[in-house]
């Protein structure tokens, strides 16, 4: 079957990663913009890395057969220098517009600070005012955070803005949010990662419980241990536990691309070719 990933971070990937995500039935990509280890010190930096992983990583994939599109945003992992940020977002417009540019995101909070709520709320007007979609990152759990009050504290966000909960998606779910997403009505999304996040048997659990409508599973693949070809992976479990084919093409197929051909601007090519590498020229 074909597969699309709606969150994973292909600027941190190999070539090699590429080639085992085609082979294993994945055809499209969504990278959203994420924290890259380090503080960034220039809005020219954030500026460059936009333009890296909608233009360049975008021709990457394509030699692998790989459609691949991204989100753009400040994350909240960098909202902490409030200058900075602003002057990012200030000079973001042409990469929103970007006809690879997807939504707006990653957004959210990741320590549910005041100075992350602004970044939150200034990236999420101008979300409602041009009609974007919106991808929304919750917390990890810690002994200092609580990933369910960060579910709380977004929800009430977006309806103090009363913005269409059927065009954002609240990411990272586990058991403790589910019910809490679910009662908002956005989309739901859970991620799949190695000791931070889900494993597969608690994944296939939620989707036992809250089910498939309005849901999407993702790698959020990194430079963190973290596995690119998870979604086939997760089909194999799915079939394993008594989930359908069309249950399967449901979560992995059917509902991200409901989700992002909102955008108007998702057109995945899935017959792209596989291009050998010993083809390339550099």
């Amino acid at each position: 079957m074909v597969i699309i990933e709606p969150h994973i971070h292909m600027f941190s990937r190999t070539t090699d990663d590429y080639q085992a995500m085609y082979e294993q039935g994945i055809r499209v990509t969504v990278e959203p913009s994420f924290w890259l280890g380090s503080q960034r010190r220039h809005a020219g930096t954030f500026w460059d890395y936009f333009e890296c992983i909608l233009d360049f990583e975008a021709q990457r994939a394509e030699r692998f057969g790989i459609d691949h599109y991204a989100n753009i945003a400040v994350n909240p992992k960098e909202a902490e220098d409030k200058a900075l940020a602003h002057e990012t977002i200030d000079g973001m417009d042409a990469y929103w517009e970007h006809e690879r540019c997807l939504a707006v995101g990653e957004i959210g909070y990741n320590l549910i600070t005041p100075n992350e709520e602004e970044v939150f709320m200034r990236q999420l007007e101008i979300a409602k005012a041009r009609n974007y979609l919106v991808m929304i990152h919750t917390p990890h759990d810690t002994p200092q955070v609580s990933k369910r009050k960060g579910v709380e504290r977004t929800i009430a966000v977006l309806r103090e803005l009363d913005y269409d909960h059927d065009r954002i998606i609240i990411d990272h779910n586990t058991e403790d949010t589910m019910d809490l997403t679910r009662a908002a009505d956005t989309w739901a999304g859970m991620t799949v990662y190695p000791y931070s996040k889900l494993n597969p048997v608690r994944a296939i659990d939620i989707l036992k419980k809250w089910g498939l409508e309005k849901t999407m599973v993702n790698s959020s693949a990194d430079w963190g241990v973290s596995d690119p070809t998870t979604l086939p992976k997760i089909a194999g479990h799915m079939r394993e536990n008594g989930f359908t084919d069309a249950q399967v093409e449901q979560l992995l197929f059917t509902n991200p691309h409901a989700f992002y051909r909102q955008s108007g601007k998702f057109e995945p090519r899935l017959d792209l070719p596989f291009i050998h590498p010993s083809t390339y020229q550099r």
